[in-house]
């Protein structure tokens, strides 16, 4: 899922771009703006997420590891 994420963030953002360089309304540019901020949150939940099932993973497989 975290590329997903990345790729919102980053598709917002080169909006929020096209938006400033070809002088679209301002209400576009802030919501694309938005979309990009709003974006980082679930993306440091979906790392939280990943995390944590890897850890639970190795906790109950012992074929996978945590390196830490």
């Amino acid at each position: 899922m975290v590329p997903f994420a990345l790729g919102g963030i980053a598709a917002f953002g080169i909006a929020a771009l096209i938006c400033w360089l070809a002088g679209a309304p301002t209400t576009w540019l802030w919501i694309c703006l938005a979309g990009a901020l709003w974006g980082i949150p679930g993306l440091l939940t979906m790392l939280r997420h990943d995390a944590n099932r890897r850890r639970r993973r190795a906790l109950t497989h012992p074929v996978y590891r945590v390196h830490e």
